[in-house]
């Protein structure tokens, strides 16, 4: 909850990215800035290397555009990842590599640190809209800090 009286509990911020290589770049400032001014600031490490890293599998598995959105569900602060490409990767399967790798261990970091995720495809939708979206949720156990007295 942000102790400032002027912002909203609920909340909600979309991100458009291009299939660049700056994307997770962004992606990460945003999702930091994002994180400290609604009082999630303790989480904002962890949201930014989550972010950056399902950012950076959208770059380099699709030639299309990326979203991210964040949003504020309660305590947690669920952000999810979505790309052109529908194609799954074995979400039931994701394991760590060894520390050597460079890369393939995204999804593994995303396992590791939130405290949920997940992921689904979008085929044949109304608006025409396809690809996957990949979600991880952080905040599960947060304690929030105190509010600040008049």
């Amino acid at each position: 909850m942000s102790n400032d009286p002027e912002l909203a509990d609920d909340w909600e911020y979309t991100l458009q990215v291009p299939s660049d290589p700056m994307a997770p770049c962004i992606a990460r400032r945003t999702l930091r800035t994002i994180f400290q001014e609604h009082g999630f600031a303790e989480l904002a490490d962890t949201a930014e290397l989550l972010t950056s890293e399902l950012v950076t599998n959208s770059y380099r598995h699709t030639d299309g555009p990326a979203s991210v959105r964040v949003r504020r569900e309660g305590e947690r602060v669920r952000v999810t990842v979505w790309d052109t490409n529908p194609k799954l990767p074995g979400l039931s399967r994701v394991a760590l590599p060894d520390d050597e790798a460079e890369q393939g261990r995204g999804l593994g970091l995303v396992m590791k640190c939130a405290d949920s995720w997940g992921g689904f495809a979008l085929r044949n939708q109304p608006q025409g809209l396809v690809g996957k979206l990949i979600w991880f949720e952080l905040g599960a156990g947060r304690v929030a800090p105190p509010p600040v007295g008049p």
